[in-house]
Order: structure tokens, then C-alpha cells, then sequence
């Protein structure tokens, strides 16, 4: 089949993959759009796999002010090099995870940052509203797990379902990200402040 320059170029602007692996990835799948981009984005996601483990120390701190000044957020991402922290991919990845932190307003980077005491409570909330909705105890322990996962949803930045495409969480978009922009990134941290809200909250 014929691959126009047409097609390689709407693969592209869909996908953000270069030229060649475009080509390539509509040559493979006989010029289907749709298995292109699938193909290409499992292509990506392995090679985003293999560069989780490289050091990132560049980047930037993007700052956001959401609703007129009453939300604010700053976060850090980091990538490995100057270059990349100045393209145009990075830094819409860098705003679009700052516009998600404050709509979403995650506590927690993800699970393993959860204070045990905060995990003990939300367990002991979940067992206790089993109990009161007269579920048979020997299904407690599933209720609780299948609650548990909703929270770390709510309350972790790389489980959240993203703001602007919820088919895809945090982590998935980053692993996109990583795909797509050729070198590790990192979600360093994030602060979020809400006006009005107590110092502790």
C-alpha cells in the first residue's frame, strides 16, 4: 500500500512520534490509522520503560493560578537535559500536570506516600461502613480493598484520572510524556494552596 506524506503527517500531529517511525508504523499495519497510533504508542511506552531509570536533574518549577487567584500550585518536573526542558512538549506537560494538581487536588504523589495512620483510618472507615450496611463479614476485606483503591484515585496525583482526558491517569500521561519527549521525567514534587484553608490543611 501506498503511504502518502498526507498520512504520515496526521500519524504525526496525532501522536507526536517522528517522521520515520510514522511511516514505519503505517507501512506495519497496512496504513490503518488506528493501529498505527496503537502501535506507535506501545513502541513508546517500551522505550519510556527503559529510560524510567536515567537521571533527571534539569527541568522547571511550573507555577499556576487557578479561579482568579484563589488556587495555587507549584510543581517540579525534571527531565535530563536543559534542551528538553525548554521545548515546547515539556513545558505544556509541565502546565497541563500543574492545571491538573489544582482541579484535582491530590494529597499524595502516590500509595507508598501515604502516612500509615492515614491508610489505618480510611481501612477502619471502609470496615466500619461494611459492617453498618450489614454486608456479610467474610466479604469486609474486599469492600475495604475496592475502597481503599477509590481513595488512592482521590487522593494520589499519578492514579487521578487526568483533568483533561480522564481515560488516561497521571502516570499514564507521564509515561506518554517520556514516550514522546525522548528522556526521562520526573514528578519531583507539588505543593497546592487553596485561599482561606488552615496551615495544617
Amino acid at each position: 500500500m501506498e503511504i502518502s506524506a498526507q498520512m504520515v503527517k496526521e500519524l504525526r500531529e496525532a501522536t507526536g512520534a517522528g517522521v520515520l517511525d510514522c511511516r514505519k508504523a503505517l507501512l506495519e499495519n497496512g496504513g490503518d490509522f488506528e493501529k498505527a497510533a496503537t502501535w506507535l504508542r506501545e513502541k513508546g511506552l517500551a522505550a519510556a520503560a527503559k529510560k524510567a531509570g536515567r537521571e533527571a536533574r534539569e527541568g522547571k518549577l511550573e507555577l499556576y493560578s487557578h479561579a482568579g487567584g484563589r488556587v495555587g500550585v507549584m510543581v517540579e518536573v525534571n527531565c535530563e537535559t536543559d534542551f528538553v526542558a525548554r521545548t515546547e512538549q515539556f513545558q505544556t506537560f509541565a502546565h497541563d500536570l500543574a492545571l491538573h494538581i489544582a482541579a484535582g487536588a491530590p494529597r499524595y504523589m502516590d500509595v507508598a506516600d501515604i502516612p500509615a495512620e492515614v491508610l489505618e483510618a480510611e481501612k477502619a472507615i471502609a470496615r466500619n461502613r461494611a459492617r453498618e450496611e450489614g454486608k456479610p463479614e467474610k466479604i469486609w476485606d474486599k469492600i475495604v480493598d475496592g475502597r481503599l483503591d477509590k481513595f488512592y484515585q482521590e487522593v494520589c496525583l499519578l492514579r487521578q484520572p487526568f483533568v483533561k482526558d480522564e481515560t488516561v491517569t497521571i502516570a499514564e500521561l507521564l509515561k506518554r510524556a517520556i514516550a514522546t519527549i525522548g528522556e526521562n521525567i520526573i514528578i519531583r514534587r507539588f505543593v497546592r494552596w487553596e485561599l482561606g484553608e488552615s496551615a495544617d490543611g
